[in-house]
C-alpha cells in the first residue's frame, strides 16, 4: 500500500486498521457486546445518565397535571400557557448553559469528575423544586434551571465516556444503549407518575406526596451514578491528553481483559494516541499562532476554531445542515407531546386525568419501542430515506389529529372514538420519531463534519438542539390556547418542510469518504484530503501502521515537535 497516493488514504487505512483489530477482537454486535463484556457492563451502569435525562424529560408534564402541584406551585396546568411554558422550558435552557460548561468542564476536570459535578448540580435542582410551596412557583423555576444544567451536562458525557471507552466495534451499540436509556427513561416517567397520582386521592385530597415522590426520586440515580462513577475506569483519551500514557494502556487492557502486551492492546492504544496527536496538528496547521498554551491563546484558539464552522463557505453549509437537522427535530412536535401529553389527551376528549396520564403511558412504552428497530435499520437504509420517511409519517399524523380536533371538539361526548383515533395517530407519530428523527439526527450531524472539526461542529448542533427545545416548549401552550387545531397544523408543516429539505438540501453520508463530502458541500479547499492525510501521517509516527502489520520500520518520536518530525500533508 502506499500511503498518501490518493485523496482519502487516511480514511482507507483507518478502514484497514479497523478491519485488522476485527481479526484480533471478534465480531460486532451481540458476539462483540459479550467479548467486552466489562465495558458494556461498565456502559450500562453510566446510561444512568440517560435514565435521569429521560425521566426528568418526561417527569414534567405528568406532575404540572395533578391537583395538588397547582396549589403548590399556583400553576393550573396548561390553562395558565404561558407561566406553564416557561416552568417547562427553562429546564432546556438551564441544559443548554450546561452543555456549553460541560465542553470546558470535561476537558479540564476529566469524564468521571465532570459527571459528579454534573449529579450534584442535578441534585442541588431537584432539591430546591422539592420546596415548592404557598402558591409560589419561584422554587420550580430556579430548581428547573439548575436541573436542566445538570442534565445537559450528563446528556453529554455520558455518551462521550462510553464512546472513549468502548472499542469501535461496540460503540454504536453503546451509543443505541445511551438513547435506550433515555427513552426508558421517559417510559419510567410516566408510568411511575400514574401511580404516584393516588396518592391521597386524585382531587382536592391528594396529598403532596403525589408530585413530591417523583420529583424527589430523581435524587437515587443521581447518587448512585456519582458515588459509582469514582469506581469506573478514567477515559484513555482523556488520559492521553494528560500525558497519563502507561496509565492509558493498562486501562485498556483490563477493559479487555487482556494482558498489556496484546496486539489488540497495542492497536487500540496507538489508535488513541495517533487521534490525539492528529488533532493537536490540526491545531497546528491551522493556528500556528495561538499554540504558546496560555490562556489568552487557548480562548482565541477556541474562538477561531468555532468561527471556521461560519467563515469558510464549505463548513458553512455543513454547519447549517447540522443545525436545521436539530431545529426540524425539535419542531417536529415530539417535546411538545412529551412535555404537555396529559393535556393533550384531555383535549382529546378523554375524561379525567387518571385516563389522560394513561394515554401518556403508553407514550412512552411506544417510543421506547420504536427506538429499537433504528439499531437495525439505520445502516442498511440509509439516512435520508430513514428521515424523510419520518418526517411524512409525523407530518400525516399531525395532519390527522387537526382535522378531528376541528370537526369534533365542540362536542367531544358525542365523538368518543374520534378522540381515541386522535390518540392512536399520536401514538404512531411517537414511534414514527423513535425509529427516525431521534437517532438519526444526531447521525447525519456528526458526519457531516470534517474529522478535525467534528467535535465543534457536534457541539454546535446540541446549542441547536437544546435552544429550539426550548422554543417549542415556549411557545406551544399558548399556541395551542390559541388554535387548538391549528397547532397540530404548523407542526405537521414543519415536519413536511423537514422532509423536503432533507430530500433536495442534506446528502446521503452512509459510507461516504471523506473526499465525497467535499464535493457534496462544494467544499474546494481540499480540506478533508489534508485531515486525511495528516491523520495518516499520526498513524505512522506513533507506529500504528507498523502494529497493525501494514508497515515495517522503527516508529518515530512523537515527542517532537511537527515540523521536526518531517510530516507532510498529501493531497494527490
Amino acid at each position: 500500500m502506499a500511503p498518501g497516493g490518493h485523496a482519502g488514504a487516511g480514511l482507507e487505512l483507518e478502514n484497514v486498521i479497523a478491519a485488522r483489530r476485527l481479526e484480533l477482537a471478534g465480531k460486532p454486535g451481540i458476539a462483540g457486546l459479550i467479548s467486552n463484556g466489562k465495558t458494556f457492563s461498565i456502559a450500562v451502569f453510566a446510561s444512568i445518565g440517560g435514565l435521569i435525562y429521560g425521566y426528568n424529560q418526561g417527569m414534567f408534564g405528568q406532575v404540572l397535571a395533578m391537583n395538588n402541584f397547582a396549589k403548590a406551585s399556583g400553576v393550573t396546568g396548561i390553562q395558565n400557557p404561558t407561566i406553564s411554558g416557561f416552568l417547562t422550558s427553562i429546564l432546556e435552557l438551564g441544559a443548554w448553559v450546561g452543555v456549553l460548561i460541560n465542553g470546558i468542564l470535561a476537558d479540564a476536570l476529566g469524564r468521571k469528575l465532570c459527571v459528579v459535578v454534573a449529579c450534584g448540580v442535578f441534585a442541588i435542582g431537584v432539591i430546591i423544586q422539592a420546596l415548592t410551596h404557598g402558591g409560589s412557583y419561584d422554587y420550580i423555576l430556579a430548581g428547573r434551571f439548575i436541573t436542566g444544567i445538570g442534565v445537559g451536562s450528563l446528556s453529554m458525557i455520558v455518551p462521550l465516556y462510553n464512546a472513549e471507552l468502548a472499542p469501535p466495534e461496540i460503540r454504536g451499540s453503546l451509543v443505541a444503549l445511551q438513547q435506550l436509556a433515555i427513552v426508558g427513561g421517559i417510559m419510567v416517567s410516566y408510568w411511575f407518575t400514574y401511580g404516584t397520582q393516588y396518592i391521597g386521592g386524585t382531587g382536592d385530597s391528594q396529598s403532596k406526596a403525589a408530585w413530591l415522590v417523583p420529583i424527589t426520586i430523581q435524587l437515587v440515580p443521581a447518587i448512585i451514578l456519582a458515588i459509582g462513577i469514582m469506581f469506573m475506569p478514567q477515559s484513555p483519551r482523556w488520559l492521553i491528553s494528560r500525558g497519563r500514557e502507561e496509565e492509558c494502556r493498562q486501562i485498556i487492557a483490563n477493559l479487555r481483559r487482556l494482558p498489556i502486551d496484546a496486539p489488540l492492546v497495542e492497536i487500540e492504544f496507538l489508535e488513541v494516541k495517533a487521534q490525539r496527536l492528529f488533532e493537536e496538528r490540526i491545531s497546528q496547521r491551522d493556528f500556528p499562532q495561538y499554540q504558546d498554551g496560555s490562556f489568552s491563546s487557548s480562548f482565541h484558539l477556541t474562538l477561531r476554531e468555532y468561527s471556521s464552522l461560519v467563515t469558510n463557505r464549505g463548513n458553512f453549509k455543513r454547519t447549517s445542515v447540522a443545525v436545521l437537522v436539530m431545529l426540524f427535530q425539535q419542531w417536529s412536535g415530539i417535546n411538545f407531546i412529551l412535555y404537555y401529553a396529559p393535556f393533550i389527551f384531555q383535549r382529546l376528549g378523554l375524561s379525567g386525568k387518571t385516563i389522560s396520564l394513561l394515554a401518556s403511558g403508553v407514550v412512552g412504552i411506544v417510543m421506547f419501542i420504536g427506538t429499537i428497530p433504528s439499531v437495525l435499520w439505520i445502516d442498511q437504509v440509509g439516512r435520508k430515506p430513514t428521515l424523510i420517511s419520518g418526517a411524512i409519517i409525523m407530518g400525516l399524523c399531525h395532519f390527522v389529529v387537526a382535522a378531528i380536533i376541528g370537526t369534533c371538539e365542540k362536542n367531544w361526548d358525542a365523538h368518543k372514538a374520534a378522540g381515541w383515533v386522535a390518540v392512536v395517530f399520536i401514538w404512531i407519530f411517537v414511534a414514527g420519531f423513535g425509529y427516525s428523527w431521534g437517532p438519526c439526527g444526531w447521525i447525519v450531524t456528526a458526519e457531516v463534519f470534517p474529522l478535525g472539526l467534528r467535535a465543534k461542529g457536534v457541539s454546535i448542533a446540541s446549542s441547536s438542539n437544546w435552544l429550539n427545545n426550548f422554543a417549542v416548549a415556549m411557545a406551544t401552550p399558548d399556541f395551542v390556547t390559541a388554535a387548538s387545531w391549528g397547532v397540530y397544523i404548523f407542526l405537521g408543516m414543519m415536519c413536511i418542510f423537514g422532509a423536503t429539505y432533507v430530500f433536495f438540501l442534506v446528502p446521503e453520508t452512509k459510507g461516504r469518504t471523506l473526499d465525497e463530502m467535499d464535493e457534496l458541500f462544494g467544499d474546494n479547499s481540499g480540506r478533508s484530503r489534508a485531515d486525511a492525510a495528516v491523520l495518516e501521517q499520526a498513524f505512522r509516527d506513533v507506529g500504528l501502521l507498523k502494529a497493525a502489520g501494514l508497515e515495517g520500520g522503527t516508529p518515530k518520536n512523537d515527542t517532537e515537535s511537527g515540523d521536526e518530525k518531517g510530516y507532510t500533508i498529501h493531497t494527490a
